[in-house]
């Protein structure tokens, strides 16, 4: 997984995602992503997606002005996001809840991957928190 935190950004899948918000001034690939994921339905859902995923919300939840933790694998993102003031649609924060949902369920395995894991309890706690920062 390559995974270094239990925060949104905290691997090496989102990180590696976040480097297409260059390319964009709109919320286009914040959308696709969880579109992703959420169309995945009942299928298994691969933790590479799960966590572009996450990090597309962490960037809604940004856009909207409730702020993660803020370090230097987000100083890209932090840019971005204040850059381009941005105003999210309420069917977009829908989409994150979904996502978010979506990743916490059976067939998921990046939970599967963090339920292995010592650190569970405290990624659950940072998923659920940046689920609360999404409006």
């Amino acid at each position: 997984m390559g995974a270094w935190d239990m925060d949104a950004f905290g691997n090496d899948d989102a990180c590696d995602w976040a480097y297409g918000l260059d390319d964009v001034k709109d919320l286009s690939l914040i959308e696709s992503t969880l579109n992703k994921v959420i169309q995945v339905g009942d299928q298994y859902l691969d933790s590479p997606s799960a966590c572009e995923a996450l990090a597309a919300a962490e960037v809604l939840a940004r856009v909207q002005g409730h702020w993660g933790e803020r370090n230097a694998y987000t100083e890209a993102v932090d840019d971005w996001v204040e850059e381009t003031k941005l105003t999210p649609t309420p069917e977009l924060a829908k989409k994150a809840h979904q996502a978010i949902d979506r990743i916490l369920a059976k067939d998921s395995e990046l939970q599967e991957l963090w339920q292995d894991s010592e650190n569970y309890d405290a990624w659950l706690a940072s998923v659920n928190d940046l689920k609360s920062r999404i409006e």
